[in-house]
């Protein structure tokens, strides 16, 4: 008997150690990282993609070894993000991005921590055009702390795409009043272009040029918006100019070229603009360099061409969806421009109407896509919407 006890007890001690042992190497308690893509040669840029290899593996490393490692996964978070505009591979890092950030939400404590990762979930959100929910997450961090520049950046953004200007504008005031900087600047270019003050627009962005460090990935965008206003205004020369500063610190900026190339097709030099796109193409895979080629095609009756690019343009969005991108006003707009079907431009442009009914620009769209079907009458309830209150 007493030796049938020491074999049940020698037993337990055993099942005891394995399941130990089991819950030591059980992967649930690993954090996988994903895969830092191969930037382009152009857009390596030196020693800043060494910077970008070596921080993305100190920090990879770190979660990998500690599942509470938040600030890291934080840091990291911001690098997808950036890589994410950086190489156009938006189905690889904003998923990654999101991943990351609600790892920390689920399990972190610390209320610093967690409105951080709020805020940056938050702006991966608005970049996947989900903007609804980007308010929510934006509503729950600024519950935490409603000092911070970053998520009245957040709710600015939210509360314009949604159509709710008023509110836009009152983020816009308490983010500048924090922090005076490019991203607030920024903003305020945009509600007052979209509030009709072209001229206002553009000193708040010269603001934020001036603001921002000269190279910095950011700088050069707002750069790029201002040359994009001067588009608006066909100030041609002095888009090309300004791109041509972006390219003179940022060299190879794909961004940059495929804004030149859009000045060039304005102007009638469709040859030279789509020199520019493959130029841009061969940097990054940007859907939106893709269409631009593909209506030079169109203009230009080469119908293998812009067959071939169209598919390879839908197989673009098609992934992007996957990764839960939406894209439903990149479909409407193709379908109007670039392939003339109104009655599919008209299901995904509804779509997006039903999702924020109030944005000024999606009731425009909805509004041109019945005047193009000779539906005037039902364009007038959109028309009708088309004003900043």
């Amino acid at each position: 008997m007493k030796s049938i006890n020491l074999i049940f007890i020698s037993l337990i001690i055993l099942l005891t150690s394995c399941s130990n042992e089991k819950v030591i190497n059980n992967p649930i308690n690993t954090i996988e990282v994903v895969e830092l893509l191969d930037r382009s040669d152009k857009i390596q840029l030196g020693s800043e993609w060494d910077f970008v290899q070596n921080f993305y593996q100190a920090k990879k490393l770190k979660i990998e070894n500690d599942p509470k490692a938040y600030q890291d996964m934080l840091e990291l978070s911001e690098l997808f993000i950036k890589e994410a505009r950086v190489t156009g591979e938006h189905g690889h890092y904003y998923p990654a991005a999101l991943s990351l950030t609600e790892n920390i939400i689920s399990n972190a404590s610390d209320k610093d921590v967690l409105f951080q990762a709020l805020v940056i979930k938050a702006g991966v959100q608005l970049s996947l055009h989900e903007f609804n929910q980007a308010l929510e997450t934006g509503k729950n961090a600024l519950a935490i702390n409603n000092t911070s520049a970053q998520v009245y950046g957040v709710l600015v953004d939210a509360f314009v795409e949604l159509g709710d200007y008023k509110k836009a504008v009152s983020m816009a005031d308490k983010m500048i009043s924090i922090k005076p900087d490019l991203r607030s600047y920024s903003r305020v270019s945009y509600l007052r272009e979209i509030h009709g003050d072209e001229p206002g627009a553009e000193k708040a962005l010269e603001l934020a040029i001036n603001a921002g460090f000269p190279g910095y990935e950011e700088t050069a965008w707002a750069m790029l918006t201002l040359g994009e206003l001067y588009i608006g205004q066909e100030r041609y020369n002095e888009a090309s100019q300004l791109f041509d500063q972006i390219l003179a610190i940022r060299k190879d900026y794909p961004f940059a070229i495929a804004a030149k190339a859009q000045v060039e097709y304005l102007k009638g030099n469709l040859e030279a603009s789509e020199m520019l796109l493959k130029e841009a193409t061969d940097i990054i895979p940007e859907v939106g360099f893709y269409v631009q080629l593909a209506q030079i095609y169109k203009d230009t009756q080469r119908d293998s061409q812009f067959k071939n690019i169209m598919n390879d343009i839908f197989l673009m969005l098609e992934d992007d969806v996957v990764s839960g991108h939406n894209m439903n006003l990149e479909y409407a707009n193709i379908y109007i421009d670039l392939m003339e079907d109104y009655d599919q431009a008209y299901t995904y442009a509804e779509i997006e109407w039903n999702k924020r009914p109030k944005n000024v620009d999606v009731n425009k769209l909805m509004s041109q896509i019945l005047i193009l079907q000779e539906k005037e009458t039902e364009a007038e309830k959109y028309i009708s919407m088309i004003s900043i209150n």
